[in-house]
């Protein structure tokens, strides 16, 4: 199974990748077949596993890890030593049954300790994810109160600029109508001295005729 998916990693999907790949360290296996069976199971590629746990995930779990390693050194050691052990398991007498289950019992506290130890550590990233967490959520109500006033700002100034444009509208219709008034003036002015300019010209002889006057 191949997929890619871009969202980001949730703290379910560290848990599984720290499980699995501490399993496949303990049982003797290689990190990338650990890399594979976590992508198949949370919908991501081997490669961006590896990624994740090299970057990121490895950081928290420095202690189980080498917890693991011990652990499949002894799984190791046990099983060259199998073949010897089971062929003395017939002279076993009553002192070496006692010193076999005092040994089973130490690799059952060992195995609590180390289980206790990985808890608490997981319990201490689960607490630090949980203040991470905290901080985003009260850096994100701030974003929001930062956008809710940048919003209302804006909705004020659009307003002003409403206003603003009104008013140039007002303003030029005003300055059109005055140059139409000047245009008019103008105009009777120039009709007025043309007027006068006539009867300038012009005038009027004993009989109510008009002689022009050079």
């Amino acid at each position: 199974m191949t997929a890619i998916r871009q969202d980001a990693w949730s703290e379910e999907d560290d848990l599984v990748l720290a499980e699995v790949t501490l399993r496949h360290i303990r049982e003797g296996s290689t990190q990338l077949a650990a890399f594979e069976e976590v992508g198949e199971k949370i919908g991501r590629t081997s490669a961006a596993c590896g990624f994740r746990w090299n970057s990121c995930v490895r950081k928290s779990y420095e202690e189980a890890i080498a917890i693991a390693k011990g652990q499949r050194q002894k799984r190791n050691y046990l099983k060259k030593q199998g073949a010897s052990r089971g062929a003395q398991v017939a002279g076993f007498t009553a002192g070496d049954g006692e010193e076999a289950f005092v040994h089973e019992e130490a690799q059952n506290s060992l195995s609590i300790d180390a289980v206790i130890r990985f808890l608490r550590q997981w319990k201490g990233t689960y607490q630090e994810a949980g203040r991470q967490l905290k901080m985003l959520e009260r850096d994100l109500r701030e974003k929001e109160e930062e956008l809710a006033e940048l919003r209302a700002e804006n909705e004020r100034l659009s307003k002003e600029v409403n206003t603003a444009q009104s008013d140039y509208r007002v303003v030029n219709d005003d300055y059109k109508a005055l140059i139409q008034i000047m245009d008019r003036a103008r105009r009777l002015a120039f009709l007025s001295e043309e007027e006068e300019e006539i009867k300038n010209r012009f005038k009027m002889d004993a009989n109510g005729n008009l002689e022009r006057i050079d």
